[in-house]
């Protein structure tokens, strides 16, 4: 039987209508008896920097702070990634202490919990979670990401950029990659040429599938315990949930009985549609559990590995898959449309039981940028800054629509809480997404969630500041600075590109994630993510220039301005004679009219001369990352200039097209004034969006409420 995509979706909708988030005076007593505490913990991505390679084809670097051998990424690539490698490792053990001084039992994974699935970092996450529920009783509970695993199947895998000895990068694959295919037995060596270390080949690297990673990671969630109260899957039995065992729930919850069939165009099963092509069974690991009497937690496996349009029939591998990276939700609804019906019935179900419910996955359900999206496209382009992840409203609704009220996602790294109201056919639904930070970057923070019996929720989120052997490595960073120095030489861009060894001065893991956005931003966001106009005006422009820049009258152009300052930028068909002259008058006359602003507002000009571009875009993504963290970080001072600025700027902002073509055509104040305001209006909304740090919702009245005991600052708000 064929089913169409929109019927289902629209019955799915309607049989959620009658008593799903509706009217809290029909909403009975819950069956839990007293609060529960869950910490969520997305975006680990653990890597196991004492790992231990098994077959003895890689020791590591000998460490005189711990006495043992790293096995570590290089600092390079740390500060051109999204995320840290290695000093995670020591930020999830504390965060796992904070948990147990707290006296919290339950911890939830929402994906993403490793770096790449690899044997020798799985081995020592397990190793280390095993350690934790032994020793102090904690239980996990895992989703996948798209990072655990890479593919559905394993694939031949490998990093360039591990560090090996005098500093240099340690290249390490496994076999089935064009660096290691000339090489036998367990493990292997390719001579290395030049700079280059000898290359290590074994399988320890390799990235593992869905089948390894739930063998391994089994007892933390993916399969039934005897201590869980119940415990099902997409795939159960209505024997088995109308008439639980641990048995039979064993039973049904293999590897082998979690598949689907996934096509090209869409799920396949019964849900397949003429046309459908390149089909292949692929597993899910979903699953709904009991840990304790009335607390249902619902982990959803959110990743969509899309076949390829070249699969072919016959064996089938995981290169023959897309990644997960930018699918979620949006591709839920085509692709596993029988885990969004099955989601509907664990609502409807949870409600006839009184159970309390509260889902986790690896992906958002919800826009995570406060409404700011279209600008942010506007500005610096389509799909930029990574709005290829983010769900579209259609999608939200359709999973408010299955009756969910509280969702915990991650993989964007970001701290937000988005709240998303739809009235359909009369009834409103409220989903509330609580967005939770990564220990990897910055803000190095996991929510607690406090569950309590009277559909209240309390959300906190913690932040990790304090780390042991946070510095562990810096040894080993240091002599890897000092090999790309004399590798630079005298190239003064190669220097610039290299990370800044002050970060070595650190003096806690919260100084080094800054550090690491701070880094990042230079080394990696302006390069790639700013239009060229923007970043040159960024990195020759303090803030006093840009208020004066807010001001200023002329017809100087952009082309004309580059030009007599010296540098080259592309889109310039510039010719004309400067009259540079009439450019320092008009000049004047705009700093004469920001000084008299400057002091409406409090502050003198200079004042505004204290911070430049970068540390403005550093703010612009300190304040998307962490949301009204970061407001810790940001001066408040310098909040209010930006303030000031966004209110000389917003009516400006746009007006001019984001494809600028010749910047010959525009003057330097119509350039500044439309790609700043936007800028400035992107910052707002970063700034002022719902409560992210701690708050209460009441699933019942479907109300958020601010829990910070103060006024939060309305910075940059017009």
């Amino acid at each position: 039987m064929q089913r169409n995509t929109l019927t289902v979706l629209s019955a799915l909708i309607t049989a959620t209508l009658v008593g799903c988030n509706s009217d809290s005076s029909s909403i009975d007593t819950p069956e839990l008896e007293a609060p529960v505490q869950v910490a969520f913990m997305p975006d680990i991505h653990f890597h196991d920097v004492y790992g231990d390679f098994q077959d003895g084809s890689f020791q590591g670097l000998y460490t005189n702070a711990s006495g043992k051998y790293a096995t570590i990424r290089t600092m390079q690539s740390q500060m051109e990634s999204t995320r840290l490698f290695n000093e995670n490792y020591f930020a999830m053990i504390a965060a796992l202490d904070d948990v147990v001084e707290r006296g919290i039992k339950y911890v939830a994974l929402p994906g993403d919990f490793s770096d790449d699935g690899q044997p020798v970092h799985m081995r020592g996450l397990v190793k280390i979670f095993d350690h934790y529920r032994e020793t102090y009783g904690l239980e996990f509970f895992a989703a996948p990401g798209n990072h655990d695993p890479n593919k559905p199947f394993t694939v031949a895998a490998g990093k360039s950029d591990y560090l090996g000895e005098d500093g240099k990068k340690q290249r390490i694959f496994s076999r089935g990659k064009d660096e290691c295919v000339d090489y036998e037995g367990e493990w292997g060596i390719i001579p290395g040429e030049g700079d280059h270390l000898d290359t290590i080949c074994t399988e320890e690297v390799q990235e593992w599938g869905y089948k390894e990673i739930m063998d391994i990671l089994g007892t933390h969630g993916f399969y039934p315990q005897e201590d869980y109260l119940y415990f099902e899957t997409p795939y159960s039995s209505d024997e088995a949930r109308n008439d639980y065992s641990y048995e039979l729930a064993t039973e049904e919850a293999t590897y082998d009985k979690r598949m689907f069939e996934i096509c090209h165009q869409g799920t396949g099963g019964e849900y397949k549609q003429d046309g459908y092509t390149n089909c292949a069974v692929v597993p899910d690991t979903s699953y709904l559990v009991e840990p304790v009497k009335g607390l249902w937690l619902l982990a959803i496996d959110a990743n969509v590995y899309k076949p390829k349009d070249t699969l072919a029939e016959g064996s089938v591998s995981g290169d023959d898959f897309d990644g997960s990276s930018s699918a979620g939700y949006n591709m839920m609804l085509t692709h596993k449309l029988h885990v969004i019906e099955w989601i509907s019935e664990v609502v409807k179900a949870a409600k006839e039981q009184n159970k309390t419910l509260v889902s986790f996955s690896h992906f958002p359900m919800t826009d995570f940028y406060n409404g700011a999206s279209e600008e942010i496209e506007d500005l610096f382009g389509e799909g930029s800054h990574q709005l290829s992840r983010e769900p579209n409203d259609d999608t939200s609704k359709a999973l408010a629509a299955t009756g969910l009220s509280i969702h915990v996602g991650g993989h964007m790294h970001f701290n937000d809480t988005g709240k998303k109201s739809y009235m359909i056919d009369g009834v409103q639904h409220t989903l509330f997404n609580i967005q939770a930070p990564s220990l990897a970057g910055y803000i190095p923070a996991y929510k607690l969630l406090n569950i309590r019996p009277d559909h209240q929720i309390e959300v906190e989120t913690v932040v990790i500041d304090k780390v042991a052997g946070y510095n562990e490595l810096f040894e080993h960073y240091a002599r890897e600075h000092e090999h790309l120095t004399e590798q630079a030489g005298d190239d003064e861009t190669a220097k610039a590109n290299i990370w800044n060894k002050e970060i070595l001065e650190a003096e806690s893991y919260y100084a080094l994630t800054d550090w690491h956005i701070r880094e990042l931003t230079r080394l990696r966001f302006l390069p790639s993510d700013w239009p060229l106009e923007m970043r040159e005006m960024l990195l020759h422009m303090d803030g006093d220039d840009m208020l004066i820049m807010s001001q200023l009258s002329t017809q100087f152009t952009v082309c004309q301005l580059a030009k007599e300052l010296g540098y080259d930028i592309v889109n310039c068909n510039e010719n004309a004679v400067v009259d540079y002259e009439q450019f320092q008058k008009d000049w004047q006359t705009a700093t004469q009219q920001a000084q008299a602003i400057a002091q409406q507002g409090g502050f003198n000009l200079e004042e505004f001369a204290a911070w430049n571009g970068e540390e403005l875009a550093t703010d612009f993504y300190r304040l998307r990352n962490a949301d009204e963290l970061a407001f810790r970080d940001i001066e408040e001072a310098q909040l209010l200039q930006y303030e000031l600025l966004s209110r000389e700027l917003s009516e400006f902002a746009g007006t001019v097209d984001s494809e600028l073509g010749d910047l010959g055509e525009y003057s330097v104040g119509e350039v500044f004034r439309s790609r700043f305001g936007s800028l400035f209006v992107i910052l707002e909304k970063f700034a002022t969006g719902q409560a992210s740090d701690h708050f209460l919702i009441d699933t019942g009245q479907q109300t958020l409420t601010d829990l910070k005991g103060e006024v939060k600052r309305d910075i940059l708000k017009n």
